[in-house]
Formats: C-alpha cells, structure tokens, sequence
C-alpha cells in the first residue's frame, strides 16, 4: 500500500503469484496433493479483502466512483463474448472446423443410424458404441453448438444421454475421465472433505450441525463409496446455503418417466430420485429443461457424473442457485481449473471472479486441514 496507494486486482495476482511460488508450502490452494486452480486465488483473495480494508478508511463513504477494471476481470468482456466464455469454459475441444480426413458427411450419417438401432437393442457391443460416438464427435458437437432442441438431440443420439455415451463426449471435449477422474478424487479427498463438515463446520454452523444429524439418520447403517458420496453432496449444499430442491426431485420408487409431474422440474440438470431419499433410492433418473432424457440410472454416482457432464456437453451454465456446489465439484472432484471464465449464469453488468470465493473459503479449510495433519 505504501508503493501503491490502490492496487488492482492485476497487480495483486501478480504478487500473490510471486509470494506462493516463494512459500508453496504453507501459502498453495492444495488438496490431498493436488493444485486447486492456479494454486494462489485464495491468497488473491486475502490481499484483496486487506486492500478494501485499508481503503475503505481513508474513502469518504459519500462519495463514489466507478471501479476500474483490469484485464483479469471477467466483466470487462462484452456480454456476447461473455456468454460464449461460459459455453466454453473448461472444454480443449469444444468445436471441431474440420470433419476428421477419414471421415465424410455419408458416413457419419452411417454411423449416426448405427447407433441409433444399436441403442434400441439389449445386447449391443460397448466397445462398438464407444468408437462410433468417437468417431461422429465432429457431428454431435456441430448439432450441439447450432442449438438443435433437446428432443432432436434425444432421438438423433440417444446414447449421449447415457453414460457410455456421455463418458466419451465428455473425455473429447474436456479431455477428462468423466466417472473415473471424480472416483479417483472421492477417494483421495472424500473423507477429508466429511471430516471437515462434521467437525468444524459443524461446530460453526447450526445449519451444518443440524444437516449432519439428519444425514446421520437418514444413512442408518448403510455403507460404501456411494454413500459417503451422498453425505458429500448433501453436505455441500448445506455449506454453501444453496436448496436440495435445485438438484434433486423425489418421486415414488415405483414412479415410471412418463409418471414424473416435469412441470414441477428446474430446467437445468436434475437427478430424478426415486424413493424417499437418496440412501433409499435403488433407482435415479435425469431431467434437462423439463424432459426426462435418461430414465434408468442404477446408482447416485452414476447420476452425479451425468449430470455434472450434462452441463459441458450441453453448454448448460450453472445456476446461481448451485453455483458454489457445482463449482466446488468441478475444482476438486472432477479437476477443471481453468485459469479464467466462469461457468455460472451472470446477470448483466455483474462482475465475476475467476473463482469462486466461498468455493476458495472451503478450499483453504480443507488445504489447513492437510497442512496441520502434516504437522
């Protein structure tokens, strides 16, 4: 402050950076061994906090001027441009110029039909399905981005609604294992996560407490990968205050899709759970704007990773009302950082941050945690 009297948001990155790289150890966003992000956002976000502290006493409150963006905010970005920000966020291939050489508009019409016979029998090959919807990856993406309606989607794809299908549109446009990259993670940092709500965010929050001993009740005896997946969800969502409502819709366990009242349904992705509850539920269905595109899901894990790919493969933004839980999920869980954009719907003229910070708020909780196990 004494070289600068009112540094931007650039020229605290920039020593947040610096600072980190200096003192990985005790100052990195880690988890479990792994980098959050750029590894200094919530040090940003720190220094920041003390420059608006230190301002705000030497500011008159009457008087106010406009904020000065810097080219680190996302807000300075047309509002067109904005939105195709947010398609594109955390995506290495999310449009394809060029068909593939080997391939002509005739034969991945050929195999368009393929797959869509295969997907009327019981018995077709995986191993078949996963190379045709590789192969016609140029295609999908084409009819996905000129905004084809859901229902088109539906019948001209319908194993992109599946998660063999799903898992290889997501592995090309992100470049990651959908199901195999968040199991990997629920077992590295699963637990630790849990442990962090159950004790001190449960000791802080009555709101956390009280959603523990819920959980605690709802869960019995029941064990397994799971349902400590199911607490995690649940938990995070009474973390950041955000409605079970917006994620899941509970049915009878008998309830059939065509049964399902889709008015009552949010139009972004949501797990369609049939039973009482999630640890009841032997069943799970997915809805997308209103329409049930996949009616037999076996388990919750399963339905967490489509609906979480749904929202890429289908440029679907978060909604603000699951912002901080999709968002957590998909830093720590399922591994896309990027360095900038957001993928949370915006209103118009309202900034945002690269990340989220009571995302970052958790991520520090969790990274002290390590560190003092360590100690």
């Amino acid at each position: 402050m004494k070289a600068c009297a009112s540094p931007n948001t650039k020229a605290s990155t920039e020593v947040a950076k610096k600072i980190t790289a200096k003192y990985p150890r005790s100052l990195q966003d880690v988890i479990a061994g792994d980098v959050v992000g750029l590894g200094y956002h919530s040090l940003v976000k720190q220094l920041q906090a003390r420059i608006e502290n230190v301002k705000r006493s030497s500011t008159p409150r009457i008087k106010k001027r406009k904020q000065v963006s810097d080219e680190y905010d996302t807000d300075e970005i047309p509002a067109e441009q904005r939105a195709a920000m947010q398609d594109t966020y955390g995506c290495i291939k999310w449009e394809m110029k060029y068909m593939p050489l080997s391939e002509t508009p005739e034969s991945q019409q050929q195999k368009k039909d393929k797959m869509k016979a295969l997907s009327e029998q019981t018995n077709f090959s995986p191993g078949e399905v996963e190379t045709l919807m590789k192969c016609t990856y140029y295609s999908q993406r084409k009819e996905i981005n000129q905004g084809t309606d859901l229902q088109s989607l539906m019948e001209e794809w319908p194993f992109l609604f599946q998660e063999i299908g799903m898992t290889v549109h997501f592995q090309e446009l992100t470049g990651i294992s959908l199901k195999e990259t968040f199991l990997t993670n629920v077992e590295k940092k699963g637990k630790r996560l849990l442990d962090l709500m159950r004790t001190m965010c449960a000791n802080k929050s009555k709101r956390i407490l009280q959603a523990v001993t819920k959980l605690e009740i709802l869960r019995g005896q029941l064990e397994g990968c799971s349902e400590d997946v199911k607490d995690m969800v649940l938990l995070l969502l009474s973390y950041f205050d955000e409605k079970e409502e917006n994620l899941f819709h509970y049915v009878e366990q008998t309830c059939l899709a065509k049964e399902v009242q889709v008015e009552s349904l949010p139009v972004t992705p949501c797990i369609i759970v049939c039973g009482t509850s999630c640890y009841a539920s032997r069943q799970f269905m997915l809805s997308v704007d209103g329409k049930v595109v996949n009616d037999h899901i076996p388990n919750f894990i399963s339905a967490i990773c489509l609906m979480f790919g749904t929202y890429y493969c289908l440029n679907i933004h978060y909604p603000v009302g699951l912002g901080s839980t999709l968002e957590f999920l998909q830093r720590c869980f399922f591994m896309i950082n990027p360095e900038r954009g957001t993928k949370v719907e915006t209103k118009k003229n309202k900034k945002q941050l690269t990340v989220n910070p009571r995302v970052l708020t958790l991520i520090a909780d969790l990274s002290d945690q390590d560190w003092r196990g360590t100690c």
